[in-house]
């Protein structure tokens, strides 16, 4: 596996679509461009930290604005 890694990753070019290596059971790793994989992650924990304000929300966790901004204002100054 590891040397079919290696010549894939030789062949890869950037601005290709990712890469697929293969085992016999399923995927074994996708090969992607760094700054694609980067732009995914921040994506990602952007959409988590939605779910979590949404969770949030619907558990009645929140607060008022001004009631916020009393809370952060010695980060506000």
């Amino acid at each position: 596996m590891k040397v079919a890694a290696k010549r894939k990753s030789s062949e890869y070019r950037q601005g290709e679509s990712p890469a697929v290596l293969v085992k016999e059971n399923g995927v074994a790793a996708y090969l992607v461009e760094a700054k694609s994989y980067e732009a995914m992650t921040k994506r990602l924990r952007l959409l988590e930290g939605l779910a979590q304000g949404e969770k949030a929300i619907a558990e009645g966790r929140v607060v008022s604005h001004s009631r916020a901004k009393k809370r952060m204002a010695r980060w506000l100054k």
